[in-house]
């Protein structure tokens, strides 16, 4: 079952081959009054193309076009060509394909390839922030719908454990820390130890020279100093078990663990290869440096004094990736701030002459600010990603406690925590992820508009409908009862759902199933307003009524599943 599909093959055949049926499908548009169809074609978008006027290619299309089976009819209006399904030959394959597969529709076997999908990958210096919330949910969708559309995906998470800038922290604790420890202190411990990594910045602002202390830490630690090593040690262990509880909170998973100290020593072959290539070459100051100009600037490799930098683990680690796992593509989740950096690191691949170099990606994503401007993380003026679910979560207790008096405090947790997550997840994830996007905490939790507790919402009042009806056999109804115009919409839209799925997984962008699910929480919702389901005239059609409530949830359900975000019953 796939009506646009369908749909598409004919408009190409009509238009002569001139667009592919990819663009084609790109194009078609699902009108939100389905007075106006089940599809419309917007010809102002083949206009450039054809050289012809909008409303004369739609009139043309109309006449040229051989409709598929399950459709009706199509009407040119304006600039736009409107397709009409058959109401009945709809209603009845969608739902009977939503009940049969359940929990599976939406899946399908649209790729299989083997893709390790690296997200998160924190500095173990500080803790987590809202701008890693932005990474762990772009992240953690894209393998969920990698995965729906039949690719094997390895989650891997890569930690940033060696360094200068773990050397800042660490140089914080050795000078001003006097024995104290995260359980003495109280403090979780990825704060204990961001907060010497604030602590160094402000001394260094007054001590420039700490700046030069944490290079020589730096060195002690590449030549494997015992204190330095041990001490290294404590405070990884602190901030890990400290990021390990917020990741399970959040419902961040991986497959795989890498740290960067396993690494960056490990790129030595590869150095000498690049040397032997004539890629890379020592520079003035003693740096070895991949010669990448006049396409792109050249990129420092090591450092004149011999330590290693994030590239050098990169290179190690990627080659690794290809030939322990065998993956066929390699993913990276990381802000755009860092896009030069990629496009640097491919290219080195490709003149190293490494096959992978091709089978690169690098998933962009845009800043994360604050109402207030950007985070700055030396400073201490981020938003932990901690004090935000608490701060989401006590949001949420209060509306609950609004809506439901005498609830048990047991059950107002439960709800709040996912009530608070699928806030926080859903705004993150609404805005196409290149761009850069300021988080509002209060809008992001509203019960209404664009918002995850909205779905949510729609989700809880579905099944509070299907709990009312209680042991009517909708499952077996007549489908082809549902010829309202509210109803026609909404099963429409439903029939959509897996190829959504495909479309988030092709283009790896979460935000056209965040949209998706948006707009069949409102058709829902009008359906609701626009019929009676319980209260209806005919048995029959309570029963198909009943059926197109409940696929809605599934779809609701598994779309929100891919998102990362739990339903809830009530809310």
């Amino acid at each position: 079952m796939d009506f646009k599909k369908d749909l598409v093959k004919e408009l190409a055949k009509g238009l002569e081959k001139r667009f592919s049926e990819e663009q084609l499908s790109f194009f078609i548009e699902s009108p939100k009054d389905s007075k106006m169809g089940d599809f419309a074609l917007p010809c102002f978008k083949l206009a450039p193309a054809l050289k012809k006027q909008p409303v004369e290619i739609a009139k043309e299309l109309q006449a040229k076009t051989t409709l598929p089976k399950n459709f009706e009819k199509a009407e040119a209006a304006g600039p736009y060509l409107n397709f009409f399904l058959k109401k009945q030959n709809l209603a009845e394959q969608t739902l009977k394909l939503v009940f049969r597969q359940k929990e599976k529709f939406g899946k399908s076997r649209f790729s299989k390839k083997k893709i390790m999908v690296e997200y998160s990958a924190p500095n173990t210096n500080k803790p987590l922030h809202l701008g890693h919330m932005r990474n762990d949910s772009i992240g953690m969708c894209i393998s969920k719908v990698l995965e729906a559309t039949g690719n094997k995906v390895t989650k891997a998470d890569l930690f940033s454990d060696r360094g200068i800038h773990i050397c800042k922290s660490m140089l914080a604790y050795k000078k001003w820390g006097e024995g104290k420890t995260p359980q003495k202190e109280k403090i979780k411990g990825d704060h204990f130890v961001g907060d010497y990594y604030v602590l160094f910045a402000k001394e260094s602002a007054q001590n420039p020279a700490l700046e030069d202390e944490a290079k020589e830490m730096l060195q002690k630690w590449e030549a494997g100093d015992k204190e330095t090593r041990a001490l290294w040690k404590k405070m990884n262990s602190w901030i890990l078990a400290g990021f390990r509880q917020t990741y399970r909170r959040f419902g961040s998973k991986f497959d795989v663990e890498f740290f960067e100290s396993d690494f960056y020593d490990k790129a030595k072959p590869i150095l000498e290869l690049g040397i032997k290539k004539g890629v890379f070459e020592k520079n003035d100051e003693g740096a070895l440096v991949a010669k990448l100009e006049p396409g792109l600037p050249d990129k420092v490799i090591l450092r004149a004094d011999g330590t290693s930098i994030y590239v050098t683990n990169d290179l190690a680690l990627t080659r690794h990736k290809f030939e322990k796992f065998r993956i066929d593509t390699a993913l990276w989740v990381v802000a755009s701030e860092q896009n030069l950096y990629f496009q640097q690191l491919f290219k080195i691949f490709e003149k190293l002459g490494f096959a992978f170099s091709s089978k690169c990606a690098h998933l962009s994503y845009g800043m994360v600010f604050l109402p207030e401007g950007k985070m700055k993380s030396r400073e201490g003026r981020v938003v932990d990603a901690d004090d935000l679910m608490d701060e989401m979560a006590l949001l949420a207790g209060n509306e609950i406690k609004k809506r439901h008096k005498g609830l048990k405090e047991k059950e107002i947790f439960i709800r709040k925590e996912k009530i608070a997550l699928a806030a926080i997840k859903f705004f993150l994830l609404k805005i196409d992820a290149a761009k850069d996007m300021v988080f509002d905490s209060e809008k992001s939790i509203a019960f209404e508009g664009e918002t995850g507790p909205y779905v949510q919402y729609t989700f809880a009042r579905a099944k509070s409908i299907l709990r009312k009806a209680k042991k009517t056999a909708f499952a077996k109804a007549k489908f082809g009862l549902l010829k309202e115009p509210s109803e026609s919409g909404l099963v429409s839209l439903l029939s959509e759902f897996p190829e959504i799925v495909q479309k988030t997984a092709s283009h790896l962008s979460p935000h056209i199933l965040c949209h998706y699910l948006i707009g069949v929480s409102e058709k829902f919702n009008s359906f609701y307003h626009a019929v009676p389901v319980l209260q209806a005239e005919d048995k029959k059609i309570v029963a198909a009524r009943l059926a197109l409530v409940a696929a809605t949830a599934q779809v609701l359900k598994n779309g929100l599943e891919l998102l990362n975000i739990e339903t809830l019953e009530e809310m």
